[in-house]
């Protein structure tokens, strides 16, 4: 059997569990011939009414070009210096104003970009379906260089201390010269067999570039050469199938100070000494997704559709809110006094970060959101699969 023929087998039975796992229409009702009115417990559980407690207001929309659509990539924007950056499969890259949505400049490309951009350093940095990477200047959006990857780059590019780094979809972290796109060192981490499509990005600390791994580890590796400084178990895979060991740590881990914060497909998050990566605590509650770290609270998303507020210190349950069950939540992102899930019909749920109750609702479109929202001076930006952008601020009721 041919390498490419393995692969798009795989790549198809991830889609299919993950949709199943989901609750997606696509395989919603295949395997129940219920015609009756008792609820289908694969179906995505219907939104009910609250009493709102703060109002959420879009302040614009845009477009960043023709999205993922059912690629299932979870492309996001980025947002840095008062500029949303964006890009879209079909489409290039654009910048827009963070206070208004203007468009600042637009990068016209025939590549199918399949990742969101990373920024830094002077730098706009995306990748692509085909394993490219393009640095563009953040200011004009003039191309500085180009390199390659041997897989589709599906996770944003990170810039910072001279380095490009990109994680392909086959498990290789490449470290790049962020001046002249040349290729410093590469690692390579064996993939299970089954794993969710997509991850995470690495996330750089002093002299360290953190990477969360689809057999549910995370590696911190010397930004000068890409030797491994210590690997820890975040996921343990566990269960008698492939699908039941899937351990995946697809979201960004987060570093705050020197503690990493991880979470895992598994349903297992860890905080990290980033240094030495000594585990500070583990809980059973995680998700793929990326944490949302604020004082007090991590805050993730499990695949069942539970949004959990974890104790920071300890990881102890402070509150969970169960309420948007197989509505294929998004990662969770703190805004102001609450946190933010998106979900399969486009809907942005606001959950209060003292108790996880629902503190306000807003539909951004019609398509699903999928990459996680971004926050900057009290907005939030998100895109859906069809490449719409749009920003909203939180405020009382």
């Amino acid at each position: 059997m041919s390498a490419s023929r393995t692969l798009a087998q795989r790549t198809a039975i991830v889609l299919l569990s993950v949709a199943f796992l989901s609750g997606c229409s696509t395989v919603r009702g295949w395997f129940s011939s219920n015609d009756d009115d008792t609820p289908n417990t694969t179906d995505p559980v219907e939104l009910v009414d609250f009493t709102a407690t703060a109002s959420a207001n879009r302040l614009w929309t845009a477009s960043a070009g023709r999205g993922e659509r059912r690629i299932g990539v979870r492309q996001a924007p980025t947002i840095s210096n008062g500029r949303v950056y964006a890009a879209a499969v079909r489409g290039g890259v654009r910048a827009f104003d963070l206070q208004t949505g203007a468009r600042v400049w637009h990068y016209d490309s025939d590549l199918r970009l399949s990742g969101g951009p990373g920024v830094g350093d002077g730098l706009v940095v995306v990748g692509g379906l085909d394993g490219e990477v393009v640095a563009l200047d953040a200011e004009t959006g003039a191309e500085r260089w180009q390199a390659k990857v041997q897989n589709e780059v599906l996770a944003a590019p990170v810039i910072g201390q001279g380095v490009v780094i990109v994680r392909s979809n086959d498990g290789r972290v490449t470290a790049f010269d962020a001046t002249t796109g040349d290729r410093r060192w590469f690692w390579v981490r064996e993939l299970p067999t089954l794993t969710l499509r997509g991850h995470g990005s690495v996330v750089l600390g002093p002299g360290i570039a953190f990477t969360g791994n689809d057999d549910g580890t995370v590696a911190a590796l010397s930004l000068s050469d890409g030797r491994v400084l210590w690997e820890q178990m975040v996921g343990v895979p566990e269960g008698r199938t492939e699908l039941e060991r899937m351990a995946d740590i697809d979201g960004t881990p987060v570093l705050e100070d020197t503690t990493l914060f991880a979470t895992s497909y598994a349903r297992q998050t860890m905080a990290i000494e980033g240094p030495s990566g000594r585990p500070l605590w583990a809980s059973d509650r995680g998700g793929a997704g990326r944490p949302a770290i604020t004082a007090n609270l991590v805050t993730v998303s499990d695949p069942a559709g539970s949004v959990w507020g974890l104790d920071k210190r300890s990881g102890s349950p402070m509150w969970h809110q169960d309420g948007l069950a197989r509505r294929d939540l998004t990662s969770a992102v703190a805004h102001g006094n609450y946190v933010v899930v998106g979900d399969y019909d486009g809907y942005l749920h606001w959950l209060s970060l003292d108790s996880g109750q629902f503190a306000a609702r807003a539909r951004a479109g019609r398509k699903a959101l999928r990459g996680t929202p971004v926050v900057a001076d009290g907005i939030l930006v998100v895109q859906n699969v069809e490449g719409d952008l749009s920003a909203w601020r939180i405020g009382a009721e």
